[in-house]
């Protein structure tokens, strides 16, 4: 997908019909439980001006476990709690998600675990026996997601109310009936009337109940419930009944909207708003007059209760069905890993992740991105085998499980190839795909789990599109989560450092320029290599941050070569695919260079080839404003990337770097072809041109014979820390004039 958490979009729309069921008009209270008071003061912060429903959110504090249980003790009105598994004890979250449900027996609040230590995810048994909402690590909820999670639980919550509210209601007011109004779906509820009839008049249970809605023009009656010899009658049309006597009573009474007491049988007619409702039944028998009274009272309650059992059954789908598509959500898409984990063998469950969807929603308009999604869905369940499961697990994400030989990647894919027409557009649409056996894991949260983390590995690689998860990708991941949380810990507590390694000029032997090298020290002396942290930088969206902050280093370096009188050496420092997508990257690096008073042609930005290929517009139209303000724009890698080289043309590119591979095999004859046909071309567009990696004299000499005019690499200098640049680039000035 676009990544998974930070461009998740869900649609959120107000239901102006949901009771009032809040404890107060004015707040969904909501209660912070966590050891870290920071985590307190972050969450406020990001959610400070949420307005769910028309209702703000007022929150509350807890610290441990024992202040969690004593303030949910003292209230009933807590909507949503954001409770930390891991604080006075690894296990202290649980202890209180067993305590609220449990001992407070509050079945109503809806919990969301959070933890910084994602080896401590809860087991499945766990999160459906305290009927958990959502578990996060604090890595992943990011504001956007954090926000969805308070939607969704607060949504959750509201429903729980009302239905709990509809059911204290109906058992006051058909209290005749309290057996009955335990049947919440229509179906049982339509079943349960015919057999309570029959139980209160002392004869057998054969009948049927036949509804018409109230929609259309002569809606059609269905056989919502039966029971005895017409059982097998259920959810058939009553035109397809074999006994006509029995179609025309019923039709008859709805059209009469009265009770019709025939020879045999009795048809029985019950009001509702939104129905129209008869039920038959064989009645061998006269009804005396006290039994119908006691039928009419009866009725009456049961036209409240019908009513109810259909909002009941709405409130019951919504929580498993998602509104946009209607397939099924992520609850019951877990739920049913659970199901077929249990009871069916050799399954695959998948994730499809659609690829920078949040482009679709930013650049043609959340409708339209809405309309994909059900264009998606459409077609999915169109090519798709009937005996495969299908959801929607996440904004952009759908699930599936099935049989393997019904769910291979090649297939998939298939069903991508062709645009999706929306409205006026015609979109195409790249995805990728995780996958894990159902037997992975014994657990359904953890089998969920498991293709995502599978789902994330075929995202790191390039040349991977699908990939199907193993033990060993756990192991990675969870590592991979400790590194991020290192190195976000090192960049505020300013441990990370910017080393420089100078380009020289070929003619004159001076340094024109420097590249910045971003370097993350460790307390042994040892260093962790940038090919290691700056993708789990970017994965994580911290390279915006530390983007940002090397542009200000950078400036500042700028700012100490004019006092030391070293001349205009430019700057040159790298950037990523998620910074370029920043809206506002142009105008925020202006600003910077103009808060340092630095003209913008000492700058020059470093992009890859990955960068222009991935979003070519957008990256035009960010490129073209800086080049427009002075910055300088050259292509890092060039020729590793193997993408179109019409962007040559079109970018405002000023310098190519020639990538080490190819300087490295300058003696060889294919390296020479390569490395001379980009300078031969560079010098053809005007652009100026710059080999990385020199290490050998015989490389100097090659390139001073191409008349390649700027080099950079270990003959001249290592990158160095800012102190020993100074001393180096005023040694090399002065030694040159």
């Amino acid at each position: 997908m676009g990544k998974i958490a930070s461009e998740e979009l869900l649609i959120f729309a107000e239901d102006t019909t949901t009771p009032d069921v809040s404890p107060t008009n004015d707040f969904w209270h909501i209660l912070i439980v966590d050891d870290d008071a920071e985590i307190h003061t972050i969450t406020r912060l990001a959610l400070a001006d949420v307005v769910v429903s028309g209702r703000s959110l007022q929150f509350h504090s807890a610290y441990n476990a024992e202040q969690a249980i004593a303030l949910l003790s003292d209230r009933d009105d807590i909507a949503m709690i954001l409770l930390d598994v891991v604080m006075e004890r690894d296990d202290a979250g649980l202890r209180i998600a067993a305590a609220i449900r449990h001992e407070l027996n509050n079945h109503e609040v809806r919990i969301v675990l959070r933890t910084g230590q994602p080896g401590t995810a809860p087991e499945e048994r766990v999160i459906r026996d305290y009927d958990i909402n959502d578990y996060r690590t604090k890595t992943e909820l990011t504001r956007a997601r954090l926000l969805t999670t308070v939607y969704t639980a607060i949504r959750s919550y509201q429903q729980i109310r009302t239905i709990n509210a509809s059911r204290i209601g109906l058992r006051q007011v058909i209290a005749s009936a309290a057996n009955l109004m335990e049947r919440h779906s229509m179906a049982n509820f339509a079943e349960g009337v015919v057999t309570q009839i029959a139980s209160l008049l002392g004869l057998p249970a054969d009948g049927m109940l036949g509804v018409r809605s109230g929609g259309g023009h002569e809606p059609e009656v269905i056989v919502l419930g039966a029971a005895g010899r017409f059982a097998r009658a259920i959810n058939r049309p009553l035109t397809q009944l074999d006994d006509d006597d029995i179609k025309s009573a019923i039709f008859n009474c709805i059209a009469r909207r009265e009770h019709l007491y025939l020879a045999d049988a009795t048809v029985f007619y019950i009001k509702g708003n939104r129905f129209q409702i008869a039920a038959y039944l064989e009645t061998k028998q006269e009804i005396s007059d006290i039994n119908r009274d006691l039928i009419n009272v009866f009725l009456a309650n049961i036209s409240i209760g019908f009513e109810n059992a259909k909002l009941f059954e709405d409130l019951r789908t919504t929580a498993y069905l998602d509104r946009l598509t209607g397939l099924a959500n992520r609850v019951e898409f877990i739920r049913m890993l659970g199901e077929k984990r249990q009871h069916t063998q050799g399954q695959l469950a998948v994730i499809i992740d659609i690829n920078h969807f949040s482009d679709i929603n930013d650049g043609l308009g959340a409708d339209i991105g809405n309309e994909v999604l059900v264009a998606v869905a459409r077609r999915l369940q169109e090519r798709i085998h009937d005996g495969v499961f299908l959801a929607r697990v996440g904004a952009d994400v759908f699930g599936l499980i099935g049989q393997q030989s019904l769910l291979s990647a090649d297939f998939l894919f298939d069903i991508f190839r062709q645009p999706f027409a929306v409205s006026e557009h015609s979109i195409l649409l790249n995805i990728h795909i995780g996958m894990s056996s159902t037997l992975a894991a014994e657990e359904a949260m953890e089998l969920f789990k498991y293709c995502f983390i599978a789902l994330r590995h075929a995202k790191r690689h390039a040349s991977i599109r699908c990939q199907t998860f193993c033990p060993q990708m756990e192991t990675e991941t969870q590592q991979r989560l400790e590194l991020i949380r290192r190195l976000r810990a090192d960049f505020h507590a300013d441990k990370l450092t910017i080393w420089y390694q100078p380009q020289i000029c070929l003619k004159s032997g001076k340094v024109i320029g420097v590249e910045a090298l971003l370097r993350w020290p460790q307390d042994d002396g040892s260093f962790i290599s940038p090919a290691v942290f700056i993708p789990l930088a970017e994965y994580s969206g911290l390279i915006v941050e530390i983007g940002e902050w090397v542009l200000k280093q950078a400036c500042e370096e700028i700012r100490r070569f004019d006092q030391a009188g070293l001349g205009n050496l430019r700057v040159a420092i790298n950037v990523s695919v998620p910074q370029i997508r920043q809206w506002d990257f142009a105008e925020r690096l202006q600003q910077v260079l103009t808060t340092h008073h630095i003209p913008a042609e000492r700058l020059e930005l470093e992009i890859t080839e990955s960068i222009v290929m991935d979003e070519p517009e957008h990256a035009a139209e960010i490129l073209k404003a800086l080049k427009q303000s002075g910055i300088r724009i050259a292509i890092d890698d060039f020729g590793v990337g193997f993408s179109s080289l019409s962007y040559l043309q079109s970018l405002p590119i000023d310098r190519l770097k020639i990538d080490r591979s190819f300087v490295k095999n300058a003696n060889r004859q294919n390296g020479k072809v390569i490395i001379e046909t980009i300078v031969e071309m560079g010098h053809k567009l005007g652009l100026s041109i710059l080999a990385e990696g020199v290490e050998e004299a015989w490389q100097v000499a090659y390139f001073q014979q191409l008349k390649c005019a700027e080099v950079q690499g270990y003959y001249f200098a290592r990158p160095l820390p800012a102190e020993q640049l100074m001393k180096f680039i005023h040694n090399r000035q002065s030694s040159t004039h």
